[in-house]
């Protein structure tokens, strides 16, 4: 029978998707390969129709346990002689699979690579032809969900010379890919790396206060629709998914502290949609070939862009629109920085959990983001993120992308980035030094922009495709070919334009609702922005957020200078919604006296706490949100201060009770350095020294934070 015939007959499909007669091709001519699949391409029939045109058995090494019966299950029900060996079987059901390997009455045989030694005398008689090694990131550090027991694998190559190996993976970047095949020891091995798009999902990232509310005002959305959302923990597993209970949604946890018997339970009603919402670790989704999840939901940040992305491929797997939500915060940020620093390759699972973060924190589309990350490259927007549906302001970025981008060249792509932001403000700390990069041409080229603005362009650049970070190459940054246009055929670059600082403050004022506010012109612009948001499907936020509505209501703008004028209004949004809003505030003018000043937003005064801890009210309000595991953004935000301010009373508190948890708050700076600023500090109590020291590179805040650590920590009784 030919392919096309045995896929009718056994799969039920006319025709191949994308990639996969190639790839089964070159698997029945007996070549090595490396295949990236996203989550739901078809992975799977890369390997298992070819099983059934090729002698002897195929292997499969696959991680996936509790999924193996089901597998083995489907393939049985196609009319594929098929089994499974692994520890969840007892002796009886393991000797019948041994029995029926030696008498060649498989096709495939699934193994769990713990259990593969178990096997090795049995598999050296018989005839195998193909080796597929599933989840093939688990056997790389670089990878996203590295495990021991996949290094074993190194040896099946050299074990069954004459059988091909094929290597499969939902998601690896190019470092994982090149460790993969070298692991595997099918170094020349052949790429085949489909699209990694999924445009039918919707992308969306939001800061995570509140974060059950955020959750249940979504869910109401999509009262019948399947959805997982995902958690670091276990005990948040079971706590979010009783919170959903409670509020009448159909709800299970599923992580891996639960007995198999309640697992599988969970999994089966999920599958059937007799369990609409699954609250889980990563682990669960693994496999399940669920077409109709509606939307997966992030309650805290993952650690690093391949676990997101396979995650939120679980969604829309039958090209429906779906959706998938990120919360972050910066105490995710902390948790999951301590859980790399325990891991056997703590330097590069930090540089991809800071990836993640810059995701998280994209002012650019995230899909290109998210492509660029695996090499490869969208030529426009997608048109279906929160960025492109809340489009920031822009600007010609092309001289700033070429002056960063001829840097890297000039450095040997040698640079990390912070080290091309020093190269380029012309800083001439060691590290430039020491590596002779104060001697190239684009030395000190942009020393009029701040290290800041600069680190944020670079990474926009990261995102739009036009460098790379080579996690392999202690985190250097990579010219890609779509950076050569910009270098030598002067393509244009647009960067998105970055808030300052008095910018975020400014919004930050408008967080409660002022006395001076316009009640009732309120109460209709908020109408106005949900009849807009429903006309194009987005959050109500996206148009407008309630900071800028207030500020509508306290102001009352009645031109297009006016409204230009309006906290959280750039140019887009200007163009796109101007008239509408200002229609409606038209109906207010008589509220305006003609002698009407712009009136700035104040707060209504809070009242005084108890308080004995010997520090000010207002130090004491920061340190105990700061407890509650609020960041240090979302503190200033809150209270309308500047992120500086929170740090500094942070340092108070540490100075005088030392039950602030500081250390994660002070990555960058250098406290040995600090401390032999101390004396000249205590003199004339200025920070410029060290401000300058580290040019510019660490705010004031965190760096009295840091001297009061260290002057605290050097008044304490040497032990």
């Amino acid at each position: 029978m030919t392919k096309l015939e045995l896929l009718k007959k056994h799969f039920g499909y006319d025709s191949f998707r994308p990639l996969q007669e190639k790839i089964i091709d070159n698997v029945i001519d007996g070549n090595d390969l490396m295949v990236v699949m996203p989550t739901g391409g078809g992975k799977s029939m890369c390997f298992q129709l070819p099983s059934l045109i090729l002698p002897g058995i195929t292997l499969v090494i696959s991680p996936l346990i509790a999924l193996m019966k089901d597998q083995v299950d489907a393939l049985n029900a196609n009319g594929i002689a098929a089994g499974f060996f692994n520890s969840s079987q007892d002796t009886a059901d393991q000797d019948e699979v041994i029995k029926k390997l030696q008498s060649n009455q498989l096709q495939l045989l699934y193994v769990a690579p713990e259990s593969i030694s178990l096997l090795q005398n049995h598999l050296n008689e018989v005839k195998i032809s193909l080796i597929a090694v599933d989840e093939a990131h688990c056997i790389s550090t670089w990878g996203h969900d590295f495990r021991p027991a996949y290094t074993q694998l190194s040896y099946l190559k050299k074990s069954f010379p004459e059988a091909s190996l094929i290597a499969l993976t939902a998601t690896a970047d190019r470092a994982t890919r090149a460790d993969i095949k070298k692991q595997l020891a099918i170094d020349n091995a052949r790429e085949f790396v489909a699209s990694f798009d999924r445009p039918n999902i919707m992308l969306e990232v939001r800061p995570g206060n509140n974060r059950m509310t955020q959750i249940f005002r979504f869910l109401n959305h999509h009262k019948e629709s399947s959805g997982i959302i995902y958690c670091l923990s276990r005990k948040s597993c079971e706590n979010i998914a009783a919170k959903l209970k409670g509020q009448g949604f159909s709800a299970a946890a599923y992580h891996a502290g639960l007995e198999n018997r309640f697992r599988e339970s969970v999994q089966e009603q999920f599958i059937k949609d007799e369990v609409k919402i699954v609250v889980a670790t990563i682990a669960f989704g693994m496999g399940i070939d669920k077409s109709n999840v509606r939307f997966v939901i992030h309650y805290n940040m993952p650690k690093n862009v391949e676990g997101y992305y396979q995650e939120i491929g679980r969604a829309g797997r039958d090209g429906l629109e779906s959706q998938a939500l990120l919360f972050h915060s910066y105490a995710d940020v902390i948790q999951l920085r301590k859980f790399a620093e325990g891991s056997g390759n703590s330097e590069v699972q930090i540089a991809k959990l800071e990836r993640m973060k810059q995701f998280a924190e994209a002012l650019t589309c995230r899909r290109r983001m998210l492509l660029s990350y695996f090499n490869e490259f969208l030529e426009q927007d997608c048109g279906n993120c929160d960025v492109c549906l809340n489009k920031p302001d822009f600007m010609d970025g092309t001289r700033q992308a070429q002056m960063a981008l001829s840097a890297v060249y000039r450095m040997g792509q040698r640079a990390t980035l912070n080290l091309l932001v020093d190269v380029l403000r012309g800083a001439n700390n060691a590290g430039v030094m020491e590596s002779g990069f104060d001697k190239i041409k684009t030395y000190g080229a942009g020393k009029e922009t701040s290290w800041n603005d600069w680190q944020q362009y670079i990474i926009q650049l990261i995102n739009q495709g036009l460098l790379e970070i080579a996690f392999h190459e202690n985190n250097h940054l990579k010219l890609t070919p779509e950076s050569e246009k910009v270098l030598f055929e002067d393509k244009p670059v647009r960067l998105a334009v970055i808030p300052k600082s008095e910018q975020r403050a400014a919004a930050a004022q408008l967080q409660e609702l002022p006395e001076e506010v316009h009640k009732e012109l309120f109460k209709e612009l908020k109408e106005l922005r949900l009849s807009l948001a429903k006309e194009e499907n987005l959050a109500p936020y996206m148009v407008f957020s309630d900071a800028t509505l207030k500020d509508m209501a306290a102001r009352l703008p009645l031109d297009d200078n006016e409204f230009a004028d309006i906290t959280g209004v750039g140019v887009h949004k200007h163009d796109k919604y101007s008239q509408q809003f200002l229609k409606v505030v038209e109906q207010h003018k008589e509220s305006r006296p003609s002698s009407f000043i712009y009136r700035a937003a104040t707060k209504k005064k809070k009242k005084k706490r108890s308080n004995i801890s010997g520090l000010s009210d207002t130090v004491m309000e920061s340190v105990e949100a700061f407890w509650a595991g609020k960041s240090i953004e979302e503190i200033a935000e809150e209270r309308s201060l500047k992120a500086d301010t929170i740090l500094s009373h942070l340092g108070k508190r540490y100075a005088s009770h030392r039950d602030v948890e500081v250390d994660p708050l002070l990555d960058g700076v250098d406290l040995e350095k600090l401390e032999n600023m101390l004396p000249n500090f205590k003199k004339d109590r200025s920070m410029k020294p060290a401000f300058d020291y580290f040019d510019g590179k660490i705010g004031y805040g965190k760096l009295h934070l840091g001297m009061a650590v260290v002057e605290t920590r050097t008044m304490e009784p040497q032990r």
